[in-house]
């Protein structure tokens, strides 16, 4: 008998510590990030005929190369499509990511496993192995992020893999620049938490400028394309923090906004061409909707 299965991924916002959640820093230090899924959403289907013949098809709410884990959802995606039965959310986001090394991709767990867990995150990478923590932030909190935080893409080619492999590369070399980089932004990821569940919205906007120090140290061309953008923004008190929400120099970036100015800011962004990414919580993860 035909089948169709549909199946709904959300992306996710990386808030801090991406970076750290990549071999060989698991290995060596253990990585920690914190993240959450917005309900833009990668949409994977699957059509069997009677014969067992395939068609997977894919759509996106957001531009791929974004910087907000596209394609880890959309891998999730797949696998949920086309061998996801009994298999848990977790099991859904480590095959997702071994499809991603067997491609020779070079990056992260935080996308898979924020795809498929859905809501806010708080992940231990240690080695291969991902640890999930206990985190519920305030309420408080929540309603402070949605209402001050914006998502802008610039429309910038993101090119994760090219800078993953030299920042990886000055890392096995022993660049100690690259390794405090990464230390900051462990640690930012673990001060992000704590502010959140506390509703210590200090120590949030404390973490999103730790994270930039840290990338900064890490490579300066990440943020080099925003910089004319955002630097004004900064200088004229529009924008409290921000951080790049990918890893390759392009894509999209998150800028928390001064009370009373976030209107004034994706005016100022769009003046620039980027676009405003309109969002809210997504906390479901991984939707199935199997059609006989």
């Amino acid at each position: 008998m035909a089948k169709r299965i549909e199946v709904r991924v959300p992306v996710r916002v990386d808030l801090a510590g991406g970076w750290t959640d990549v071999q060989p820093y698991t290995s060596d230090y253990g990585g920690e990030v914190v993240n959450f899924t917005i309900d833009k959403y990668i949409k994977c289907s699957m059509e069997k005929d009677d014969e067992g013949k395939k068609k997977v098809e894919y759509t996106s709410d957001v531009p791929t190369g974004s910087g907000l884990g596209t394609s880890g959802a959309m891998n999730v995606g797949l696998i949920a499509t086309i061998a996801g039965e009994g298999k848990t959310p977790e099991d859904i986001a480590e095959l997702a990511f071994r499809f991603e090394e067997l491609l020779e991709n070079k990056g992260g767990r935080q996308d898979q496993w924020a795809s498929a867990k859905g809501g806010f995150n708080h992940l231990l990478f240690i080695g291969d192995e991902v640890e999930p923590l206990p985190f519920e932030p305030m309420r408080s909190a929540k309603n402070w992020l949605l209402k001050h935080f914006i998502i802008l893409y610039s429309g910038i080619e993101h090119n994760s893999g090219k800078l993953h492999k030299e920042v990886w590369s000055r890392y096995r070399n022993g660049d100690e620049e690259v390794l405090n980089g990464l230390h900051l932004i462990r640690k930012a990821a673990r001060t992000m938490a704590n502010g959140l569940q506390q509703d210590r919205r200090e120590m949030v906007v404390e973490s999103l400028r730790e994270v930039c120090k840290g990338v900064d140290m890490i490579d300066l061309r990440i943020h080099e394309p925003f910089n004319s953008v955002i630097q004004p923004l900064i200088e004229s008190n529009k924008v409290i923090a921000w951080k790049a929400l990918g890893a390759g120099g392009g894509g999209s970036v998150g800028l928390l906004c001064a009370p009373n100015s976030k209107e004034l800011v994706i005016e100022s962004a769009k003046r620039e061409g980027w676009m405003n990414i309109e969002w809210g919580y997504d906390d479901l993860g991984i939707v199935v909707d199997e059609i006989n």
